[in-house]
C-alpha cells in the first residue's frame, strides 16, 4: 500500500511507530499471561471475534457507504483467516504455554525470510542477491536455535510453532491477490471475524470447552485479555493502518524487526523468562537477515504482515 500524500506531523508519526513497536511487542507477553488461566484457543478466538465485530460495526454503521459483500470475498476471508489466526496465532497462542513468549517471538520474526522464498509461487518477484544472503542469514540463525541441544530442541512443541510463520507468510501472499471489499476495516473485520470462528470452533473440537471456568480465571489473565483486544488489536492495528497512509509500506514493516526485541525484553523483566547466548546470537542473525530483506525491496512493495496481530489481520 502506498503512503499517500496527506501531511502528517512528527510527533503523530513518532507516536503511531511507538504504539505499533511497543503494543505489538508486548502482545507475546500478555498472551503468555492469559493463557495462564484460559484455554488458548478459545481465549484466541473470542479476542478476535470481539475485536472482528467491533471493527466490522464500525465500517458497515449507519450513515456510512455500505457495499454489497460477496461469496468470493467472505471465502477470502475464511482462507487468510485459517492461514494467518487460525494457524499463524493458534499455533503461537497454543505453543506459549510450553515455549517462553520472547522465544516463541523470534521465530516468528522469520516470517519475512519465508515470503521472500515463497513470493514466486504466488505470482511475486524472485529474491534478488542482497535478499537471498540475508535468507541465508535467517535460515543459520533459526539453525541455531533449533539445534542439538539448544532451548529450542528441548521443546517438541517449537517444531509445531514453526509452522505458523509458514503458514501465515502463504496466507499473507494468498492475501494480496484475493478479492476484499474496498474499504480496508471491512476487509480486517471480515478476517477476524473468519479466523475468530475458526480458532473458536477448534477450541471446542479439541475439549478446551470443559476447561473453561470462569471462576477460576486469575485477574492479571483477564486484564491481559482485555489489553489483547482493545489494545493489541484495535489500538495497535489502527496505528499501523494509519502509518501506511502517511509513511512508506518499507519504513511501516520495520515493525518486524522491532517486536522481537520488544518481547524478548519483556519476558526477561515480567516473567524471568531465560537469555542465552546463543539465543541472542540466533535473534540477532534473525533480526539482521528480516532487516536486509525489508531493505532489498523497492519501496513501492506492499507491506509484510505481523504475527498476529493482523495488517490483514494481526499476528500475535
Amino acid at each position: 500500500m502506498a503512503a499517500s500524500q496527506r501531511p502528517a506531523s512528527r510527533f503523530s508519526v513518532v507516536v503511531a511507530f511507538a504504539c505499533v513497536y511497543l503494543i505489538w511487542g508486548s502482545t507475546y507477553l500478555t498472551i503468555r499471561i492469559a493463557i495462564e488461566t484460559l484455554p488458548p484457543l478459545l481465549m484466541a478466538g473470542t479476542r478476535f471475534l470481539i475485536a472482528g465485530a467491533i471493527l466490522y460495526a464500525v465500517a458497515r454503521r449507519p450513515g456510512t457507504r455500505r457495499e454489497r459483500l460477496t461469496w468470493a470475498q467472505w471465502r477470502a476471508a475464511f482462507i487468510v483467516g485459517a492461514c494467518l489466526l487460525l494457524a499463524g496465532n493458534g499455533l503461537v497462542t497454543w505453543g506459549e504455554q510450553y515455549v517462553a513468549s520472547g522465544l516463541v517471538a523470534l521465530i516468528i520474526a522469520t516470517v519475512p525470510l519465508w515470503m521472500a522464498l515463497f513470493a514466486p509461487l504466488f505470482g511475486g518477484n524472485r529474491v534478488g542477491r542482497v535478499g537471498m544472503a540475508g535468507i541465508v542469514v535467517g535460515l543459520v540463525g533459526v539453525a541455531l536455535l533449533f539445534r542439538p541441544g539448544g532451548v529450542a530442541s528441548a521443546h517438541w512443541q517449537m517444531l509445531v510453532i514453526l509452522a505458523s510463520p509458514l503458514l501465515w507468510a502463504a496466507g499473507s501472499l494468498y492475501a494480496r491477490r484475493a478479492p476484499t471489499p474496498a474499504s480496508p476495516v471491512t476487509a480486517i473485520g471480515m478476517e477476524l471475524l473468519a479466523g475468530g470462528l475458526l480458532l473458536f470452533l477448534v477450541g471446542i473440537a479439541t475439549g478446551e470447552l470443559g476447561a473453561v471456568h470462569l471462576g477460576s480465571v486469575s485477574m492479571r489473565s483477564g486484564i491481559a485479555f482485555a489489553y489483547l483486544v482493545l489494545i493489541g488489536a484495535l489500538v495497535g492495528y489502527s496505528a499501523y493502518i494509519w502509518l501506511l497512509h502517511h509513511v512508506s509500506a518499507s519504513s511501516a514493516s520495520t515493525y518486524a524487526y522491532v517486536n522481537p526485541l520488544v518481547a524478548v525484553i519483556l519476558g526477561a523483566i515480567v516473567l524471568s523468562e531465560p537469555i542465552t547466548v546463543p539465543t541472542l546470537i540466533a535473534g540477532a542473525l534473525i533480526i539482521v537477515a528480516v532487516a536486509t530483506i525489508l531493505a532489498s525491496q523497492p519501496r513501492r512493495a506492499v507491506h509484510i504482515p505481523e504475527p498476529i496481530q493482523v495488517p490483514t489481520s494481526e499476528v500475535a
